[in-house]
């Protein structure tokens, strides 16, 4: 009679203790092994990159467990560097982000391992595309205007324009491009995009779809860039300062993709020349944004800290 194969999962980021029933319910002969004391704090709702701060003997356990782990939910952060070494029975890491190329890359795990690694792209597209209208609106309405004005106690009666006089231009258009796009499209927007494969279509409610070879026809139509596609070697420093240029004057620059995607000193020049009209930020360069970056200080310039 043959054994029965047994699968560790071990999940490796704070995880709300709800959804670790709904794995072991739904797979009931796989054990899961989750320690929240051997995991870093949660500063907020769904923080997954919280630090630890184990005592020796705590290492030592989660070491333990490392070294039996077939499955990890999320990557350890505790250790990075050496995780191969440490997990040496490990085959399967599930992430709770979607943008993980470059980290992998770095830590040279493909050259190092056998692993699968799978990402939980999508699932952020609801709340990043919110981020998008919500930038939209902020700048259309001219709400910089109505927070100086309500500082100052003035009441002075101005004009706003409407979102449906705009066209959004969407540099990729995976799940949370569409999403923006769908968004878009509700406020009667024109929605336009580049897709890696145009030849698989897009929804109805783009208007044109282009490849990325025609990126300089995007931009020039563009009054809101929404930066939505990942940092590959083909999208690091996609949009520096010739393309920044070819947008229309007053465009706004929304990143909610990689902050490697634009080259940040440009982006930052075309805001000082008065050239764009605004960006909203999620993601930077250098994370986190340094003190003293110019972007900070800048009224026209909305600064998320990679939280949207």
């Amino acid at each position: 009679m043959n054994e029965p194969i047994i699968v560790n999962v071990l999940i490796a980021s704070y995880l709300e203790p709800e959804y670790v029933e709904q794995i072991r319910a739904a797979a009931p002969e796989v054990t899961v092994w989750y320690h929240p004391e051997l995991l870093g704090k949660p500063r907020y709702t769904a923080d997954h990159t919280a630090r630890p701060d184990r005592t020796p003997e705590q290492e030592a356990q989660w070491r333990d467990l490392l070294a039996k782990a077939d499955i990890l939910f999320d990557f350890d952060f505790s250790n990075r560097e050496d995780l191969p070494e440490l997990a040496p029975q490990l085959k399967w890491i599930q992430t709770s982000s979607a943008g993980i190329g470059q980290f992998v890359k770095r830590h040279r795990y493909i050259e190092r391992t056998s692993w699968i690694f799978t990402t939980a792209s999508g699932v952020h597209a609801r709340p990043l595309a919110e981020f998008a209208l919500m930038a939209m609106l902020m700048f259309a309405k001219d709400y910089r205007y109505l927070r100086e004005s309500q500082e100052k106690q003035s009441w002075q009666r101005y004009s706003a324009r409407e979102l449906s006089q705009s066209t959004v231009g969407i540099i990729g258009l995976g799940k949370i491009g569409r999403e923006v796009a769908r968004l878009a499209h509700a406020f009667e927007m024109t929605v336009i995009g580049t897709r890696r494969h145009p030849e698989r279509g897009a929804p109805d409610y783009i208007a044109k779809l282009y490849s990325m070879a025609d990126l300089d026809a995007v931009l020039s139509q563009t009054d809101f860039l929404v930066i939505a596609t990942p940092h590959t070697d083909e999208t690091d420093n996609l949009i520096s300062a010739r393309e920044l240029a070819l947008l229309p004057k007053g465009a706004v620059v929304i990143n909610i993709g990689r902050g490697q995607v634009i080259d940040q000193a440009a982006l930052v020049a075309a805001l000082q020349s008065g050239h764009l009209g605004g960006a909203a930020l999620d993601v930077f360069a250098v994370e986190p944004l340094p003190p003293g970056d110019p972007l900070w200080a800048m009224p026209n310039v909305i600064v998320s800290p990679h939280s949207a």
